[in-house]
Formats: structure tokens, sequence, C-alpha cells
């Protein structure tokens, strides 16, 4: 596949920068994974420094195959763990939990690798902007979000608040009550 070597070599390099997960993997040594999210399929195996290699022959064959659903992608923004909720996993546990949990735990040092282009300082203060812009990102979503409620509940009236919607299951509840008492006083006095 024209994805796995790409894909493989960008692990691969978050893992250069991680001797805690090459050594989590290294046991592993010749062990084969597969990734299958359709219409494509990953297959890798382990080698006996912790990286990852691609499967040339038979990909088919690997101790653990795990499946994801075709919206992964999609839920990739909600987070690593949201994304991974649906995947089904087959084959050796302790292998899977070893790759579960590096795969889980590995991240980008994205300042180091833009530190080797635009040096040291550049890239701290480009991090940190970034990191502040998409701050300010999540709290306008937030904010957004409480003021388009508050709207909707407040103003426009569209949505019930949580009280009022409580107080109508309460009366539901105590009708459905009479109701059963009436149809049960009916039912007596027809025998």
């Amino acid at each position: 596949m024209m994805i796995e070597r790409p894909l493989l070599a960008a692990l691969n390099h978050l893992l250069a920068g991680a001797p805690w997960a090459r050594a989590r993997l290294s046991p592993f040594a010749g062990r084969r994974a597969r990734f299958l999210l359709p219409p494509i399929g990953v297959a890798f195996e382990v080698t006996s420094d912790g990286f990852l290699t691609p499967v040339e022959e038979d990909p088919a064959v690997a101790d653990v195959l795990i499946r994801l659903p075709a919206d992964t992608p999609f839920k990739l923004a909600q987070g690593l763990e949201k994304a991974m909720a649906q995947a089904s996993v087959e084959g050796n546990a302790e292998f899977a939990t070893a790759l579960s949990f590096v795969f889980r735990n590995l991240r980008w040092d994205f300042e180091e690798d833009l530190s080797r282009f635009v040096g040291d300082v550049a890239a701290h203060r480009l991090v940190l902007a970034a990191s502040r812009l998409a701050d300010w990102q999540s709290r306008a979503v937030t904010n957004l979000a409480e003021n388009l409620a508050e709207y909707l509940l407040h103003e426009n009236r569209l949505l019930a608040p949580r009280d009022e919607l409580n107080a109508l299951r309460e009366g539901i509840a105590r009708l459905n009550g009479e109701l059963a008492r009436v149809e049960s006083r009916l039912a007596s006095i027809k025998r």
C-alpha cells in the first residue's frame, strides 16, 4: 500500500524520540500486527530494537489484528481514546496491550522537530503561539455553545430547561399511576 511506508516512517520517527516505547515493543521482536481501516490495511513487524518495519510477504498473517470502523478518522478530533473505542482486537493479548499502551502514550515533540529548521527560541515561540491559539479557539467554541444553549433555553424557548422537563416527567409518571388505578377499578367493576 502507498500509505503504509509513510505511516510507518512517521511512527518510527516518533519511536526514535521515545526510548521507553521502543523498550516496551522490543520484547515482541518478530511479531506482526495488522490495522484494518477500510479500504486501508497496514501491516508491520516489530524489530529487535523496537521499531516497526512493513510486512512484505503475506500481510494477512498477523499476531494481532485490529479492525477500525470506517468513521475512525472523523473521531480522531475527539481524541484517540474516542477513535479507538470501537476497535475490535483479535490475537495475542499481551502484544495487543503493549501496542495499545505505546500508541496511546506516544507523543510528537513538534517543538523539537521545528527547532531543527528555525532554531530553539523561534520554535518555542511558534509552539507557544499555536498553543494559545488552540486554547482561544477551544474557549470560543465553548462560549458559543453556552451562549447558544442559553438563547435556545431562555430567549427563544426552543428548548425546555431541565427542571421543567423533570417536572413534566414526574407529572406523566403520576398520571400513569392514576390511569393504572382507574383501569384496575374498571376491571374489578366488570367482573
